[in-house]
């Protein structure tokens, strides 16, 4: 299959670009999927031990990949301690 795919390359150079592309965005986006499942508070990977992780993170705590117009120096909690 490597062996055809190279031969289609040496044959068509201008393919090579498409498939760095093709090869970088799933890269990507399998790093993002990976970040989201190991990062995020909402993932609960051990239910023994700690069963709502997001119940220990302060308002202050910067979970998100991209925060568009939030300050979360300013956030104050809202709800009781458990």
């Amino acid at each position: 299959m490597l062996k055809m795919i190279s031969r289609q390359l040496k044959h068509h150079p201008a393919l090579i670009p498409l498939f760095i592309f093709i090869g970088g965005g799933a890269a990507m986006s399998m790093m993002y999927l990976a970040r989201l499942a190991l990062r995020s508070p909402d993932v609960s990977w051990d239910r023994t031990n700690n069963p709502e992780p997001w119940n220990k993170f302060d308002p202050t705590y910067r979970y998100k990949f991209y925060a568009v117009n939030l300050d979360y120096t300013k956030l104050k909690k809202e709800g009781p301690d458990f």
